[in-house]
């Protein structure tokens, strides 16, 4: 096993463990790490079935994708203990490639997918984590731990009434046992005990078979069978690039939340690369790919508490060992069991706090409404690349509407030594107060000073040229930018129009108190913008 960089975070007594060959020596760290992996193997089978139902392929596919991914991401992945595998959000993006032209351009996107993300790593998509706003993450984290929950339903749903104790007694050792001992990860326990009462009892109750067939056999590589033209570019391109944006922005905002949990940094560049290596190997090996998995990943880092690669390799070699190797074992798991899993899961996901009504007292509405729209958006379309697209989007909105308000107008007539204040603008917004007939006892040689405070940009510039009196101000005009900051080619384009209203009226104009940076970019862009207005 490779060594990861970062130090990883020990819950229990607060020992920290800084590398994955620190925690083989450490058989404490190491027998969790054990544990964790097999609890997320086990939750692992019924999900990469359910998804492979959701592509429209074999099961086995599901489950050979998530051997793949999980074992090469701990390789190659940026962020220790995070689980990646075939997902729903995947899935549900690449589908009609194999309703429509086949397994072989399926496969053939999955692998076109891995070669667009290293793609992306390289050019520093990473990097772009940083303008997720903190209201967007938790919208992200209370929807997808709304989707574990709703995956849960149809498992609940027109079964027989001994699944619902089941699961209560799953959930139940689950809240429990944590409070007796840790030696063993409760949601292990839950599943073992749950399974060995089904068996005992003899009870006939939904189980892991039922979801699909277990392979039997060991994956091998497969080439896919397209032509290598433009036409199938044609076909599986716009599919593999929506793969390949979704697989990363669910990685990397999961990457972002262990970090979190962990008070540990990751590599998102080299975890963007990775998910795409891991993606390739995936599509070779007749896998349909996947990315990060949210609720796996919790189990692993949360519940077991793993902190290192080596849960990650082992959830997928205990994966590949169970279903092939212990197929009818596996197949024998009550469903209720691992519901009771995923349901604690959602439970332990979901930001709780930011829902308090203390909290949403506290919060500016215009944050509570990106959390909202964040949340409803992808619980709706059951895709978190459109949730997270319009929370930030909604949340830049917001943003920049409130700090158009941030820019104000102050104008003055100096005469001489003399200066009279004409005119007060409270904001760019609302206006300056006066109009022509204020400057009737302007004389010749008076100057009009306006002084723009604030930041310039779009949001505040646009309105500009409605704040200056063109007939009325004498015939110098001066605009002191002192207190401003040029921001963006709408500010210059703003001050261009300036200029020409006035040049109109025959009055010249002079820009002064530019900051370095401001003058740079307005004499790079002023008069290359076409005709103010």
């Amino acid at each position: 096993m490779p060594a990861d960089r970062h130090t990883a975070v020990v819950p229990e007594a607060g020992e920290r463990e800084t590398s994955t060959r620190a925690a083989l020596r450490n058989p404490r760290r190491l027998r969790i790490e054990v544990l964790g992996g097999l609890v997320v193997a086990l939750a692992l089978i019924p999900e990469a079935i359910s998804f492979s139902v959701i592509a429209g392929v074999d099961p086995r596919m599901g489950l050979f994708s998530s051997f793949i991914m999980a074992v090469t991401i701990a390789f190659v992945g940026g962020r220790p203990a995070m689980i990646s595998a075939a997902t729903g959000a995947v899935a549900l993006v690449i589908a009609p490639v194999a309703r429509e032209h086949g397994v072989d351009y399926f496969l053939a996107t999955v692998i076109l997918a891995g070669v667009l993300q290293i793609v992306l790593a390289a050019l520093g998509v990473a990097k772009l984590m940083r303008f997720i706003p903190r209201m967007v993450m938790v919208g992200f984290v209370n929807a997808l731990a709304i989707l574990i929950f709703l995956a849960q339903l149809p498992h609940l749903l027109g079964v027989p009434w001994l699944v619902y104790p089941l699961v209560a007694l799953g959930i139940l050792i689950m809240v429990g046992l944590p409070r007796l001992t840790t030696v063993v990860p409760a949601p292990l326990v839950a599943i073992v005990a749950i399974t060995a009462l089904m068996w005992a009892a003899g009870w006939d109750l939904p189980n892991v078979s039922d979801q699909g067939e277990l392979p039997t056999s060991l994956p091998q590589l497969l080439i896919p069978n397209v032509p290598l033209t433009l036409e199938t570019l044609q076909i599986i391109g716009p599919f593999a690039l929506a793969m390949a944006l979704v697989g990363l922005l669910e990685s990397l905002m999961t990457a972002k939340l262990v970090d979190g949990i962990t008070d540990t940094h990751s590599d998102k560049t080299r975890e963007g690369w990775g998910q795409g290596v891991a993606n390739m190997l995936s599509g070779a090996f007749g896998g349909m790919g996947g990315c990060a998995m949210i609720g796996q990943t919790m189990i692993n880092v949360k519940v077991s508490g793993a902190r290192t690669r080596i849960s990650t390799f082992l959830a997928g070699v205990f994966l590949l060992a169970l279903v092939v190797g212990a197929g009818p074992v596996v197949g024998m798991i009550p469903m209720a069991a691992l519901v009771a899993v995923m349901i604690m899961v959602s439970v332990a996901t979901f930001d709780w706090h930011s829902i308090h009504p203390a909290t949403l007292r506290r919060m500016p509405h215009s944050e509570n409404l990106v959390l909202l729209l964040t949340v409803a958006v992808t619980v709706l379309t059951s895709n978190l690349a459109y949730g997270v697209i319009v929370g930030v989007v909604s949340a830049m909105i917001l943003f920049a509407r409130r700090v158009a308000h941030f820019a104000s107008v102050t104008a003055a007539t100096e005469q001489g030594d003399d200066a009279r204040t004409e005119r007060h603008g409270d904001g760019i917004e609302d206006g300056i107060d006066g109009d022509a007939s204020g400057a009737s006892g302007d004389r010749p040689g008076d100057v009009r000073v306006y002084t723009v405070s604030g930041e310039l940009f779009f949001a505040t510039s646009n309105d500009l040229v409605y704040q200056f009196d063109y007939a009325g101000d004498p015939d110098r005009i001066v605009i002191d930018l002192t207190n401003s900051h040029i921001w963006d080619a709408s500010t210059v384009a703003a001050l261009d129009a300036i200029e020409t209203k006035y040049a109109r009226h025959g009055k010249q104009v002079e820009i002064v108190g530019l900051n370095e940076s401001s003058a740079a970019r307005h004499r790079r862009l002023s008069g290359q913008l076409g005709e103010g207005h």
